[in-house]
């Protein structure tokens, strides 16, 4: 596989997934649109969830754990050995927060990126349709995103006028 840019980017001409792909494009880039308005800093800040408390590291740490996960999966799809999702989706969303938690802003995002990255080149592996690959693809890409975009952005609007009224603040440097 090429290591241009684009080769994760654009699917091969006649790629079954296709749709799929650029949906998950269009919705990774609204994603990333939001987080980029924020500082570093701002993305450790509690409050997109609550009970559990989550930050924006952490609904980013999830999205990457579930794309690594998808990752995994087509890979087995492709080599033969993938047993189905029969999976625990509450156990798995503990424990990849739980893997997660307490590591600093720039791990979860690179980690997410690098997730991402490496689905993609085993999505674009996959030469037919099916239905296991296509739950994994509802579940690690653009619908999974939509589950939390909403979210993401009143979370983004409430912490970016935090940082208004923190700059008009006396005590601010």
């Amino acid at each position: 596989m090429s290591t241009e840019r684009s080769s994760i980017e654009t699917p091969p001409a006649g790629h079954p997934y296709a749709a799929d792909i650029e949906a998950e494009r269009v919705g990774w880039y609204r994603l990333n649109a939001l987080v980029r308005e924020l500082t570093p800093d701002e993305c450790l800040v509690p409050g997109y969830y609550s009970d559990p408390d989550w930050t924006v590291r952490d609904v980013v740490a999830h999205l990457g754990t579930w794309l690594a996960e998808a990752e995994i999966q087509f890979e087995r799809m492709i080599g033969g050995t993938y047993e189905g999702h029969d999976v625990d989706i509450d156990g798995l969303n503990a424990a990849f927060l739980d893997a997660m938690a307490g590591h600093p802003w720039n791990v979860a995002w690179l980690q997410a990126n690098a997730g991402r990255t490496r689905m993609l080149e085993a999505w674009y592996a996959l030469s037919e349709r099916n239905d296991e690959a296509a739950w994994w693809v509802r579940k690690s890409g653009a619908e999974h995103y939509a589950e939390h975009l909403d979210r993401l952005r009143e979370w983004v609007v409430e912490l970016s006028a935090l940082r208004q009224l923190d700059i008009g603040s006396p005590t601010a440097s």
